[in-house]
């Protein structure tokens, strides 16, 4: 976090020499006198009822209150303008100004982001906040910006399990045979090729479809995702793995960030870090509230991994591990400290 600080260390002379870009401005003399409304659009791909959903719309209350309406956040969820494979690029050209995509989804302008597709690189959260808030998160952010977009957060999706339609999960094995969505990442290709898994690339919004015409036989997200689209409605199994965090990163444009007034900036920086700390909160008490209602529902089978299953995992994912070092390199995969 700390988004000015980070900005300011690693890019003040480019932030000197680089001329305001146009961002979509409105005048609004009730609510803001004289002065413009800054409008900021806010497109995400997964349901208001998440952890995400509800911290962008909280972002978008709390800006407004903070700046007394100068500030106008517009959020758009469900893919209701952009679909995850098109995001990106809307950012990019200020079609948009935030996204918050899955990290995956970055990994191919960001290498580095690649990193936390590894299955099992931590046991809990807090390791992974711990690694994101520091100087890991700071080079990601730097690399961010390298590719027009500044890094605002980095948001909880949730551990990451997986549902599937045709036998229950538990080993490795297990999968081997099926079709899997997987979100676009070198990484996750190599890990569930591994597993002898065919992966499929769907977008969020489509994957519904795509699980209920039997086009895959399964997928991996965190429970707040499976709830609130209703997986649970088109698959048999679930497996509580925590095989992963599906994590967010928050960018803004980065040509739109640097036409705002200093002020702007900051109150965006004061807010988005009270966000995030809800947020957070808010996506472990979503995970514990939607599997408690699929629990009694009884309408998918549930398996919870034991941790020395969870351990066969990570150890059968180690050529991973391997191949992840000499691409990223030994000083920056040490820096992940991963656990052997």
């Amino acid at each position: 976090m700390r988004i000015a600080n980070k900005i300011g260390f690693v890019f003040a002379a480019v932030l000197l020499g680089l001329l305001p870009a146009c961002a979509p401005r409105v005048i609004d003399h009730e609510q803001v006198s004289k002065n413009e409304k800054i409008v900021i659009r806010f497109s995400h791909v997964v349901g208001e009822d998440t952890p995400k959903g509800q911290a962008a719309r909280m972002f978008a209350k709390l800006m407004k209150e903070r700046t007394n309406g100068k500030v106008e956040v517009q959020v758009f969820s469900n893919s209701s303008l952009y679909k995850d494979s098109e995001e990106t690029d809307a950012l990019q050209q200020n079609r948009i100004q935030i996204i918050a995509p899955a990290t995956p989804k970055l990994s191919s302008l960001v290498p580095e982001l690649a990193a936390f597709d590894l299955p099992y690189l931590y046991s809990d959260l807090d390791r992974y906040h711990q690694v994101l808030d520091g100087p890991v998160g700071q080079q990601i952010a730097a690399s961010l910006y390298q590719q027009n977009m500044v890094e605002l957060a980095y948001w909880d999706g949730g551990m990451k399990q997986f549902t599937n339609s045709v036998r229950p999960i538990r080993t490795p094995e297990d999968l081997a045979g099926m079709t899997m969505r997987i979100m676009p990442s070198a990484v996750l290709d190599q890990q569930f090729k591994l597993l002898q898994v065919t992966p499929v690339e769907i977008n969020f919004n489509d994957l519904y479809s795509a699980l209920t015409k039997k086009q895959v036989d399964g997928q991996e997200n965190s429970i707040s995702n499976i709830y609130s689209k209703r997986f649970f409605q088109v698959q048999k199994y679930l497996t509580l793995s925590d095989h992963g965090l599906l994590g967010y990163v928050v960018v803004m444009n980065r040509d739109f960030w640097n036409s705002l007034d200093p002020e702007t900036r900051r109150t965006i920086s004061l807010v988005m870090q009270e966000v995030t700390d809800w947020e957070r909160q808010q996506a472990v008490q979503f995970e514990q509230n939607n599997l408690k209602a699929m629990s009694n529902c009884q309408c998918i089978e549930i398996d919870r991994l034991s941790q020395a299953e969870k351990d066969r995992w990570k150890e059968f994912y180690q050529p991973l591990y391997q191949t992840m070092e000499q691409k990223l390199g030994t000083h920056f995969f040490r820096q992940l400290n991963p656990q052997p």
